[in-house]
């Protein structure tokens, strides 16, 4: 296992600029967003120079991208917000080879109409299912034609709110393109009834075997999302649940604010080594 960072934590006027502080941070894994490029989240098109231009820089600062964000809401109650969304995905699918990353993450969404963060009473209803399976049936249609890998993760607001219901949706689809991240607060989030070792055991038995990237945050006791090592995720017993599954990818933090880097990074690397002497 490897720490990585989203290299948006580091705002800096130039896609340069932004990468020589995540490498100053000692992170050679990054989750990167089109907008560090000066282009939209969610672009239509993006130009086949400044594709090589962001892998150069990348290679150049010895900076793999793990993973690029292609968050929009796959179940808009709209279909036309669904489908401008679709075509943004397809034009970062289009770029994937040529900056070097092999895995665009996802937001499974919500009905809720102005941000695809907030949940919604209807994320549970039969429609809402349909409409994400359709969304996500085309877009790994996508993904086989571009040779990408599609991960979403568990989002309490979303419609996956939970792993049972990630599970459920690989099973309906059964499409070796479509992957887990796996981000540990969001799973503890979703069930304070019980220990989060206890709600972590029970993902990773039902998602263990799809996880190809993961996130790094953590749960305050309010319920709100925090860096790494600030809240009640029990880090040591997650690191060990991704050792027991053979999981070697990039853990990308995330939820923090840049003068957090330091202490968070030197956190969870002093936990990856613990994990790493116990195996």
């Amino acid at each position: 296992m490897e720490l990585g960072i989203f290299e948006l934590v580091f705002p800096r006027p130039t896609l340069a600029e932004t990468l020589d502080a995540v490498a100053a941070h000692g992170m050679r894994h990054i989750q990167f967003d089109l907008a560090s490029a000066g282009l939209a989240p969610m672009p239509w098109e993006v130009p086949d120079e400044t594709a090589a231009m962001i892998r150069r820089a990348c290679q150049s600062r010895g900076i793999a991208i793990a993973a690029v964000s292609g968050t929009y809401n796959m179940t808009h109650p709209d279909p036309r917000v669904r489908a401008e969304g679709l075509a943004g995905l397809r034009a970062i699918a289009a770029v994937c080879q040529a900056m070097g990353t092999p895995v665009i993450t996802l937001c499974t969404g919500t009905r809720d109409t102005d941000s695809m963060w907030r949940g919604h009473p209807e994320n549970d209803s039969t429609e809402a299912w349909r409409d994400l399976v359709a969304s996500l049936t085309d877009a790994l249609a996508i993904a086989d034609e571009h040779d990408v890998t599609l991960a979403f993760e568990p989002e309490p607001a979303n419609v996956i709110s939970s792993v049972a219901r990630g599970r459920d949706l690989l099973r309906e689809l059964d499409h070796p393109r479509l992957k887990v991240v796996m981000d540990v607060a969001n799973v503890v989030t979703t069930d304070r009834s019980r220990s989060p070792e206890a709600v972590l055991d029970e993902a990773f038995d039902l998602l263990g075997d799809q996880i190809v990237i993961a996130h790094g945050k953590d749960l305050d006791a309010d319920g709100s999302f925090c860096a790494a090592g600030q809240g009640i995720v029990p880090w040591d017993y997650a690191l060990a649940l991704f050792g027991s599954i053979g999981f070697d990818g990039p853990i990308i933090l995330h939820s923090l604010a840049e003068e957090e880097a330091d202490g968070v990074i030197g956190f969870m690397r002093d936990r990856l080594d613990r994990a790493t002497a116990g195996r």
